[in-house]
């Protein structure tokens, strides 16, 4: 019985400093990162702070103890405030195509495996074939190539607007968005000290005009393994991260300001290279539909963080739009896995 007991005791203390990390991630959404950087860090944790925190809670019910309170009321803490990175399957509306809908896509393709990461032959054919397959109306690249390599790849759109000034400088990363709609204006959002940017396109649908952000925040570039979490490796680990967070949330803030000076309805769509639990997302969001935690089901996993499944990649839209259906695919085509949604505008004009 006293072993048990000290068992207990080691296993409680664990768990109260895994529970305090969940308590301190419920604040981080609502404090900028230029206020405590290191803090901002936790977001990218919180799936696994939460699946350790369960797993606290079943034993404690298990061996019938008060201790599952400290995880259980935490638990319920997150969910209610900070809201669920897996959803049960939804009812997605089977409605008809008419003017007001429209589907998009948003893919980090990086630069459709130019440099040989993954070991498949011609990704980029079975990219643009899977593009074709899914046929969005509105389709987003980030990290996608200057000119398309096959003759004739997505001249199904129209519209397009690669964002060439990027595209013509070395170490630049370039976006792009096409689309069936015409498009009336474009732009970029020029990310200081940053290979990363976001671009914008005004699109015309029927009679109103749609604001459509492709953003793909700064990346951390650190390949995810388990050699980033021990010795040197960590601490050089976290001090990178520190100095991303700061980048992102000011690339955040310049396209809030963007996104604030518009009167146009908006979908923004991309890599935020963060989680739904950053400042980064919320500055971002502010009313916005996620579309996943609309219509989605699963992890709605778009990357593998050591070999975990999180969403970094999203599609939010404005609230003028409904949202009829979201989708996660698993085409292993990049280290990010393809997001579509589908969409009905209410329009008040």
């Amino acid at each position: 019985m006293k072993n048990r007991s000290f068992l207990d005791k080691v296993i409680f203390f664990v768990n109260t400093l895994l529970a305090l990390m969940l308590a301190i991630s419920l604040l981080v959404p609502y404090i900028p990162a230029t206020v405590i950087p290191s803090l901002s860090i936790i977001s990218l944790v919180v799936p696994f702070l939460v699946i350790i925190n369960v797993v606290f809670a079943l034993y404690w019910i298990l061996k019938k103890k008060r201790n599952v309170l400290l995880s259980g009321i935490l638990l319920i803490l997150w969910y209610v405030v900070l809201g669920p990175f897996y959803q049960f399957a939804q009812n997605s509306e089977s409605a008809q195509k008419d003017d007001k809908m429209l589907t998009i896509m948003s893919f980090n393709a990086r630069s459709f495996n130019e440099l040989g990461q993954l070991d498949i032959e011609n990704v980029d054919s079975l990219i643009y074939d899977f593009v074709t397959e899914k046929d969005p109306d509105i389709l987003c690249f980030q990290e996608t190539l200057y000119a398309m390599k096959r003759n004739g790849a997505l001249s199904q759109y129209k519209h397009n607007f690669v964002d060439f000034i990027y595209g013509k400088h070395s170490g630049k990363v370039i976006q792009a968005i096409y689309s069936k709609f015409p498009i009336l204006k474009i732009d970029s959002i020029v990310f200081p000290g940053s290979a990363n940017n976001a671009i914008y396109a005004d699109i015309l649908m029927d009679r109103d005009t749609v604001r459509v952000y492709n953003v793909h925040l700064q990346s951390f570039r650190i390949e995810p393994n388990l050699n980033n979490i021990n010795g040197e490796e960590s601490s050089r680990f976290f001090a990178k991260s520190k100095r991303v967070m700061l980048k992102q949330y000011e690339q955040a803030r310049l396209i809030r300001e963007s996104m604030d000076d518009t009167r146009y309805k908006k979908l923004v769509v991309g890599d935020f290279n963060n989680t739904q639990y950053s400042n980064v997302y919320r500055t971002i969001k502010g009313d916005m539909k996620d579309t996943f935690l609309e219509k989605g089901e699963g992890f709605g996993r778009t990357y593998d963080l050591f070999k975990f499944p999180i969403r970094i990649d999203y599609i939010l839209a404005d609230p003028d739009f409904e949202v009829i259906d979201h989708q996660n695919f698993n085409e292993k085509l990049s280290d990010h896995y393809p997001v579509m949604a589908t969409l009905r505008l209410n329009s008040h004009q």
